[in-house]
């Protein structure tokens, strides 16, 4: 059973920062890629930001410049630094990742960015 656990949600003001976590428990063997997607109401879930075992990354178009992807030293952890945040990246942000070639989700975490 693997475990993904989403934390660091919250209501900011536009332009401010929020730092989102997501830790993976359970039986864990290797975790390959590690992603946060957000879905804001009445839309599909996007990604946002991705990183490599390997460290390598890659980001929407949208967040390229003010977010960053992170993973611990255990890499179990996924973090994504937020800066800059805009009205219109109010959504419930997910944590994925790839764990014996199995997508496993969190429940999402909330962010609600005010004008």
């Amino acid at each position: 059973q693997v475990q993904l656990v989403e934390s660091g949600g919250g209501l900011v003001q536009a332009g401010g920062s929020l730092r989102l976590s997501c830790a993976a428990s359970g039986s864990i063997f290797s975790i390959n890629a590690m992603r946060w997607y957000r879905q804001a109401p009445g839309k599909q879930r996007d990604l946002v930001a991705a990183i490599a075992s390997g460290g390598s990354t890659n980001y929407a178009d949208s967040v390229k410049g003010r977010f960053t992807i992170s993973r611990g030293n255990a890499k179990n952890t996924v973090y994504l630094q937020m800066n800059s945040l805009k009205p219109e990246a109010t959504a419930v942000y997910y944590c994925n990742a790839d764990i014996l070639a199995i997508g496993y989700w969190g429940k999402g975490t909330l962010v609600t960015v005010s004008s």
